[in-house]
């Protein structure tokens, strides 16, 4: 066969294979290619996340958010992003599932792939002080930490940590093989700094108050269906989150959250937003309802369900209060 016979097949063949990948990518990353064009994209989104099946109920059940189409989702390494407005506002949600190891890796996918002007980050939350707070209410923390990075010491060692475990035994204190836990402060990467420890991560300053003014007198809902809260819910400005991969329902342990870290709600999953957002150096709020409290156990099973609804609406209310930048077409 001549070379300009095979240059010609070659060629032929190249143009039957560039539609079939082209048509691949449109379907599997269809929204990611758009949002990747500033000359398609007339404004940033707002990224909306979240854990569970319960929060995504609620999102839906409002009536609020509206897709962008029949075919606005996409799928990318297991997580299904969605585009569309709430109330108006265009976003992109993500159910990230549970565990704070989740919610980085689909946030980062999200911060990667889109163009997205800030983060909200709604979900449950459990009380560490029911004089605070109780189920029903709404959280807005004003900064949250990872409390789960543990230095565990030897046991019998003179050097004692945070969390001595001998404090706890019952019905005395004493001694206890499993010694004491220090508590560690974590890394810290952004583009503009060199890596440092921190160990508290503050909700962006300007988002922080802007929810303060956007949700100071809303009205949180005491009802949905035949489930009521037992009083009238609240949002909570100004507290601290304690962030973990173990959700803690232990009093005893949420009593010392409390004492030692001044921590008002516990979660698994805020850090990860506040430690991600901020290496990308993107704008977060963390907005929560809380669904119980620890060491308590709640008589009404569709608490934890109006707790994560009350977010919600904190939540789309905040988006509605705050202007999204328009990209420049380049």
């Amino acid at each position: 066969m001549s070379r300009v016979n095979l240059a010609a097949l070659l060629l032929l063949g190249l143009l039957l294979v560039m539609p079939q990948q082209s048509m691949q990518a449109s379907l599997i990353d269809s929204i990611a290619e758009i949002e990747k064009s500033n000359c398609k994209v007339a404004h940033l989104r707002l990224g909306l996340v979240f854990t569970s099946d319960v929060n995504e109920r609620a999102l839906k059940d409002s009536g609020l958010y509206s897709p962008d189409s029949e075919d606005s989702s996409v799928d990318i390494a297991g997580r299904r992003f969605h585009s569309g407005t709430l109330n108006g506002s265009s976003i992109v949600y993500v159910k990230t599932g549970s565990a704070s190891v989740n919610m980085a890796t689909a946030l980062q996918i999200l911060l990667a792939r889109f163009h997205i002007h800030g983060v909200i980050y709604f979900g449950n939350a459990g009380s560490l002080d029911k004089k605070t707070m109780v189920p029903g209410d709404v959280s807005v923390p004003q900064a949250v930490a990872f409390t789960g990075v543990w230095n565990w010491k030897k046991f019998g060692s003179e050097e004692k940590g945070h969390l001595v475990f001998g404090d706890f035994n019952y019905p005395e204190n004493g001694e206890n093989l499993l010694g004491t836990v220090e508590y560690e402060k974590i890394n810290m990467f952004t583009p503009s700094e060199a890596p440092k420890e921190v160990f508290w991560l503050p909700i962006t300053a300007s988002w922080y108050e802007a929810a303060t003014k956007a949700l100071k007198d809303m009205k949180l809902r005491e009802c949905y269906s035949d489930k009521c809260l037992p009083g009238k819910p609240k949002v909570v400005f100004g507290s601290k989150g304690s962030s973990s991969d173990f959700y803690v329902r232990n009093k005893a342990y949420g009593d010392f959250l409390n004492k030692n870290f001044a921590a008002k709600t516990t979660d698994t999953a805020s850090a990860s937003v506040a430690l991600t957002s901020m290496s990308n150096e993107k704008l977060f709020v963390v907005i929560q309802g809380v669904s119980n409290i620890a060491g308590e156990t709640s008589s009404n099973s569709g608490v934890s369900y109006l707790a994560s609804y009350n977010a919600m609406l904190a939540a789309t209310k905040f988006i509605n209060s705050i202007p999204t930048p328009r990209l420049a077409c380049e």
